[in-house]
Formats: C-alpha cells, sequence, structure tokens
C-alpha cells in the first residue's frame, strides 16, 4: 500500500473513531435549554418559527424517529452531518486541486480541507450540541461542493445542485445569505460570472432556490414577519462609542471558535484567494469578503454573535486546502484536543469551575435530577410552568410525566394545546430574573423552598418555586401560553 493509500486510510478511520466518541457524548450529556427548545419544534411542525427558519426542526424530527425522543434522537443528525460534510469538502478539495496535474497536491490539499475544518471548535462542539448550525454547515459544503463541480470540472447541470443547496441554507439559517450574495456579486462583476449569467443554468438555480424558501417566506407573511424582523431588528443595536470592544469581540471570538492554529490557516487560504483572484479563486473570495465586511461593519455599532461567521470556515477550509505549511496535522490535533477538552469537563467534571467560567456546568448541568426534584416537590395533579422558554422545554423534556406549561409571547405562533383561566400550577422560576413573577399572567398565592440545579455538587443555578393561578388575558383567553409536548427521558 503507497504513502497516500495509507493516509486515506487512517484519515478514513480517525473520521469514523471521531463520529462514533461524538455520538456516544451525544447520547450521555444532557440537553442544553435551545435544544429541548428545538425539540418541541420538531414536535410542533410548521414551516417557520420566531427565532430561526424550520431546518433544526426536520434535523431534530429525523433523529428522534431514528433513535427516539431521546438525547441521542435529538442530537443523531450533528455527528452525522458533520461526517458527511467532511467527505464532500474533501471531495472539493480534491477535485479542484487536481486540475493543477499534482496527484499528491490533491491528495494533501483534500486530507488538509476535512482535517482543518473538524480542527475548529465550532464544528467540534456543533456535532454535540445541535443548533442550526448543524445543517447550515452541511448545506454549506454542498454548496461548494457543486460549485466545484459547475466552475472547475465544467458540470454546468450543477447550478441546479447550487440552488437547492443555498435554499436549504436559508431554510437553516438566514445567515447563508451572506456568502450567497457574495456568489450573486461575482456573477456579474466578473468577466467569468457574466459568461454563466448568457446561459440557463444560474437562473434555474436561482428557481429551484426560490422553492425552497417559499415555505419560510409563506409562514413569515401570515405570522407577521415575526421571524425576519426578529433577526433583521439586530441591525437597529447601534452603540458606536462601544466598536473597540466589539470589534476585539469579533476578532478573538473567530480566533477562539476556529482554534488558533486553524485560524491561521483559514488566514493563509484566504491570503492566496487574494493573491490569484482569478476563476473559482475569485468566486471564493467574494463569498468571504461580502460576508466579512459586513460583519465588520456590524461590529462597529453591534456586537456580532460568536458563531455568525461560522457560515464561513467551510469556505476557509477549502480555500486552506492550498496551503502547504507542513504543520496542518498539529493544527487539527490541537482543535480536536481543545474540543475534547471541553467535552471531559461536561461528562465527568475535572474541574470544579464556577458556572461563570464553565459553560458546560451552565448550560448542561444537573437538568435531569433538577427537573425530577421540583415534579416531586409539587401536587400529583398539578401542572408545572415556566415563563423562559429554555426552562419549559427542559421540564417538559426531563419530566415528562407532568404537565408543563411555557408561558411567553412567542408561544402565540405555535399550534400547541393552550390551558384555561384560572388554572392553578407551580411556577418555577431562575434567580436571574431578579423579580417576582409577572402580574400579568400569574396570581401568586404562595412561595416555597428554593431550589438548586447542580453537577457534582456545584450548582449552576437556583430557582424561585411559586403557587400561581394564571390570569385572563384582556380577550378573556390564554394565548401566551402552550402545553409543551413531553414524552423524553
Amino acid at each position: 500500500m503507497g504513502r497516500q493509500a495509507r493516509l486515506w486510510v487512517y484519515w478514513g478511520g480517525g473520521l469514523v473513531v471521531l463520529t462514533l466518541l461524538r455520538l456516544v457524548l451525544a447520547a450521555s450529556l444532557p440537553l442544553s435549554p435551545d435544544e429541548a427548545y428545538y425539540r418541541i419544534w420538531a414536535l410542533a411542525p410548521a414551516s417557520g418559527y420566531l427565532d430561526h427558519p424550520p431546518m433544526v426542526a426536520v434535523w431534530v424530527r429525523l433523529g428522534m424517529f431514528l433513535a427516539g425522543d431521546t438525547a441521542e434522537g435529538v442530537r443523531l443528525l450533528g455527528p452525522v452531518s458533520a461526517s458527511l460534510g467532511t467527505l464532500l469538502i474533501a471531495h472539493a478539495a480534491y477535485c479542484w486541486l487536481q486540475k493543477q496535474g499534482d496527484q499528491a497536491l490533491a491528495c494533501m490539499g483534500a486530507l488538509r480541507a476535512g482535517a482543518l475544518l473538524n480542527g475548529t471548535l465550532a464544528i467540534q462542539l456543533g456535532t454535540l450540541v445541535m443548533t442550526p448550525d448543524a445543517p447550515l454547515l452541511l448545506f454549506m459544503v454542498l454548496l461548494l461542493w457543486a460549485l466545484v463541480q459547475v466552475c472547475v470540472c465544467q458540470r454546468p447541470r450543477m447550478w441546479l445542485l447550487v440552488g437547492l443547496a443555498a435554499g436549504l441554507g436559508f431554510d437553516s439559517k438566514y445567515t447563508v445569505l451572506l456568502p450567497v450574495a457574495g456568489l450573486v456579486l461575482w456573477l456579474f462583476v466578473t468577466k467569468q460570472g457574466r459568461a454563466w449569467l448568457r446561459t440557463p443554468w444560474p437562473w434555474g438555480a436561482a428557481f429551484v432556490a426560490g422553492v425552497c424558501v417559499s415555505p419560510v417566506i409563506w409562514w413569515n407573511a401570515h405570522h407577521a414577519w415575526a421571524s425576519f424582523f426578529k433577526q433583521g431588528g439586530r441591525v437597529a443595536d447601534w452603540h458606536p462609542a462601544r466598536a473597540v470592544s466589539f470589534m476585539g469581540e469579533l476578532l478573538g471570538g473567530q480566533v477562539g471558535l476556529a482554534t488558533p492554529l486553524v485560524f491561521a490557516f483559514f488566514a493563509g487560504g484566504v491570503w492566496l484567494l487574494w493573491k490569484r483572484r482569478d476563476g473559482f479563486f475569485s468566486l471564493l473570495l467574494c463569498m468571504i469578503a461580502l460576508p466579512v465586511g459586513v460583519f465588520v461593519q456590524h461590529a462597529l455599532g453591534a456586537r456580532v454573535q460568536a458563531n455568525w461567521p461560522v457560515v464561513l470556515y467551510p469556505i476557509m477550509a477549502l480555500a486552506a486546502a492550498w496551503v502547504t505549511w507542513p504543520w496542518w496535522k498539529t493544527a487539527s490535533f490541537v482543535g480536536i484536543g481543545l474540543a475534547g477538552i471541553v467535552c471531559v469537563q461536561a461528562a465527568f467534571m475535572p474541574f470544579r469551575l464556577s458556572p461563570h467560567m464553565d459553560m458546560t456546568l451552565r448550560q448542561l448541568g444537573g437538568w435531569p435530577a433538577f427537573a425530577q426534584s421540583v415534579a416531586a416537590v409539587v401536587p400529583n395533579d398539578a401542572p408545572l410552568v415556566a415563563d423562559e422558554y429554555g426552562l419549559a422545554s427542559e421540564l417538559a423534556f426531563y419530566a415528562p410525566t407532568r404537565s408543563v406549561l411555557a408561558v411567553e409571547p412567542r408561544w402565540q405562533l405555535f399550534d400547541l394545546p393552550r390551558p384555561h383561566c384560572g388554572l392553578d400550577a407551580y411556577l418555577v422560576q431562575s434567580h436571574r430574573r431578579k423579580g417576582l413573577p409577572d402580574e400579568r399572567f400569574f396570581e401568586v398565592l404562595n412561595t416555597l423552598p428554593d431550589m438548586a440545579r447542580a453537577r457534582r455538587g456545584v450548582v449552576a443555578d437556583t430557582y424561585a418555586l411559586f403557587h400561581v393561578r394564571l390570569r385572563c388575558s384582556a380577550e378573556g383567553s390564554m394565548y401566551d401560553a402552550a402545553y409543551l409536548p413531553g414524552g423524553g427521558r
């Protein structure tokens, strides 16, 4: 067996082992509040939701169909889609570099692209905690693979796959619009792009993408454009006096999420795109430059969430396939090792850190025992209530024998059963809320002893417990409240 064949065997075996480890961890760690919330989405299917498009709900529903209403089911497609994306990005890099006529260069570039993408914390942790980034990244990789087939391998029919990937990416997370806008810019401002516009294929791609996004647009049109306004409303946040702080957070967040060594390869790949600036190099450069410009502009007056630029990681990993620095394996292993430290802390807690220092404690720690403790101290026939969507979703998952009510305006948008007015229930409220229950929704009848959510004796959060009666709205109904589906374990 030749050296290149051995490398492929080792690389493939490592990917299989990594995927299996991710699946084991996905089954063993408690759900985070957002994951429990996405489970509710999956059990209340719709073509749109307030916070994001619906693809993450599709991912969760498919996982639950295969692995049950469990943590493993909720997360199943995260590790699976990461593995598929790794294979696609490696093959895309191989096809691109192979055009140089150097088989060894193509093989090493393919391995490098796949390894570096998996060396980022964003990918590593994103396979363990189900978020909209999981389907987004798979469809971004599919988009890149199809573009390589179009522009490098000269297969024009693959434009239709480009449109499909772009549309499904939009159905996953709206940030996909930024690199797709870079693609559109390339089509109109470059000679190669304008040549494609004289064919029917890019227009066919636009039609396919339009068909894919139409259900999300339809849902928003029938719900007062709620999701678009929520995400687009972030533009209104503007504090230019904090521009230096926001810019520092943007850069530091990306160095951290990509991991420092992988970030260096990403930067090197972008530099090579800039040096060439022709053909497919210019296309990838446009797909990176336009989103980066938007993020930098936004950071001049508002915070850019650390995970927003993750949509660019597959593009930069593909560009980094050309960066022949010899320490790419080290960069990948260091990133995987850092993610491993986080996973070990989440699973075994070797370091007794406060929740301010330990994100795994804050997000994952103690949910099963806490929900069962709450259920044990209230009457058997009394429903539990929460006015935080994540807390309510956790109670619904980990206290499946109890009726759980969520009370918050967002629940108006869900097709879920509604409670009747005047219902007696027990409200669980985090002390982070720093106040009494909202008088619009609750009449407080009694206060019970506080309860703590903890992992291995370290408290993640404390909660007040109130005996309450649900108030009616002015219309005599409770449209701001909904019963959440239980059944999880």
